[in-house]
């Protein structure tokens, strides 16, 4: 397309090659394709099979994504070799499998630590999942991984950050956290415990995630001697924050999250039942959720913000992932959610694009194939009508809403094309095909979405 006022030279234009196609883009937006970095491929609990999934998210230009345990490697692994030959419509995929995951489950030495690592790197897994576990069998399986040169992540369970937080993996050679858990912790300055109620239940999920709301105020205050010497730690070990923002945030406003417009017509029946109050669903746990727990987490926002946005701001490296098909998120629309959330902590867009981009290629150690748009790297871009720096919703499968010149309402945007190792994929076609998934799923089931206590 070249540069507004500057005509490209015919005869230095590629040429197309026989059998393929040409888009004419003018005017539109080019991006290098995204990078979700915690992405779950569906589930049995929520009935979400893969072909659902993997559409939402090739629909909002995720063309790589990292699985961070799922269904086992064997299932994850058949996907990606499919993924790789294009024989299905979806990303490439990245397999970390959940540590201890699978009947070869059940470590509890520091030899059987380093058995399940090769084993696992044996099946073809790009790297581990850790929650956490005692420290000697965190320090062998790590130290295994490293030896093998596959990279690794960790959700650091409540069960085990008292003995084992985010210092501690970082220190051991861990290359990206999850979420936030293990680093308040690690935060701590006048505590070794979290400050947890004593009849704490970590099985009751209400009591989970609403204690989860405090830990931030209890950790040292920002920019505090401690505060900063822990992110200075963290920035000398290159280490990497996934934070994935947008999982928890009906925790501060459910009634946002639970009314998002694109449930009525791109939520499953079987996930937006999953996503119901629950004590067997993970993630469910709005047993009796109220102000109180949202103004909390609302703080706790406010100080996780702070850190990632002065970690971004020391040259620290923080990707983009969305972690959905649980607490009302749902795939693709996640994902640019996590984008406005980043917005909200102080990114600048193209901060933001880079994130969801380049930081997340150079996480997976593939910033020489995707990340940017590169001569000689893979054809994975994102081309979409509205410009997105302007307004992140644009790049919601639904749009954004503009009033025009005639004072008419209407939508724009939503992701035009994506493109997949040179392969067009048909944003809009892709959502339509999604829809028709849930209403056949509807009326299979004479089902309509309601809200939680609204019988028929």
């Amino acid at each position: 397309m070249g540069y507004p006022g500057i005509p490209i030279d015919p005869e230095k234009r590629p040429k197309l090659e026989p059998g393929g196609k040409e888009l004419d883009a003018s005017g539109m937006y080019l991006l290098p394709g995204f990078v979700d970095m915690h992405g779950h491929i569906g589930g049995k609990a929520q009935g979400a099979d893969p072909d659902y999934v993997f559409k939402l998210w090739m629909a909002h230009g995720v063309t790589t994504v990292r699985e961070p345990s799922g269904r086992g490697v064997d299932f994850t692994m058949d996907l990606k070799r499919k993924s790789e030959k294009n024989e299905i419509i979806a990303p490439r995929i990245l397999a970390y499998t959940g540590f201890g995951q699978g009947a070869d489950g059940g470590i509890s030495t520091a030899a059987e630590a380093r058995a399940w690592v090769r084993n696992n790197a044996s099946k073809g897994a790009d790297g581990i999942k850790f929650f956490g576990a005692s420290p000697e069998i965190m320090k062998a399986a790590l130290d295994e991984n490293n030896k093998l040169g596959l990279r690794s992540a960790c959700h650091h369970a409540q069960l085990s950050v008292a003995r084992w937080n985010v210092l501690h993996s970082a220190r051991a050679g861990l290359t990206s956290m999850e979420h936030w858990y293990g680093l308040p912790e690690a935060l701590f300055a006048d505590r070794t415990v979290q400050d947890y109620p004593l009849d704490y239940n970590y099985n009751n999920e209400q009591h989970r995630f609403e204690e989860a709301g405090k830990l931030w105020k209890q950790a040292a205050a920002p920019y505090s001697d401690h505060w900063n010497a822990v992110m200075d730690e963290l920035l000398a070990l290159d280490f990497t924050l996934v934070p994935t923002l947008n999982i928890y945030e009906a925790s501060r406003d459910l009634q946002r999250a639970r009314r998002a417009e694109w449930h009525e017509d791109y939520t499953l029946p079987s996930l937006w039942e999953f996503y119901k109050p629950s004590k067997i669903s993970h993630g469910s746990y709005w047993h009796y959720w109220g102000t109180e727990q949202e103004v909390a987490w609302k703080e706790n926002y406010t100080l996780w913000m702070t850190f990632i946005n002065e970690y971004k701001n020391r040259g620290g490296r923080v990707t983009t992932g969305s972690d959905s098909g649980f607490i009302y998120q749902l795939y693709g629309f996640a994902y640019i959610r996590e984008m406005e959330l980043l917005r909200e902590a102080g990114f600048h867009p193209l901060e933001i694009i880079r994130s969801a981009t380049l930081n997340g290629a150079e996480a997976l150690g593939m910033d020489d194939k995707i990340g940017t748009v590169t001569k000689g790297k893979l054809a994975d871009f994102v081309i979409v009508e509205e410009n997105p720096l302007k307004n992140l919703k644009v790049l919601y499968g639904t749009g954004a809403i503009k009033l025009t010149e005639d004072n008419e309402i209407a939508r724009v945007g939503g992701v035009k094309y994506t493109i997949k190792d040179g392969i067009i994929y048909d944003a809009k076609q892709l959502l339509q095909d999604v829809k028709e998934m849930v209403d056949a799923a509807k009326e299979k089931e004479g089902y309509k979405i309601r809200q939680p206590g609204v019988k028929d």
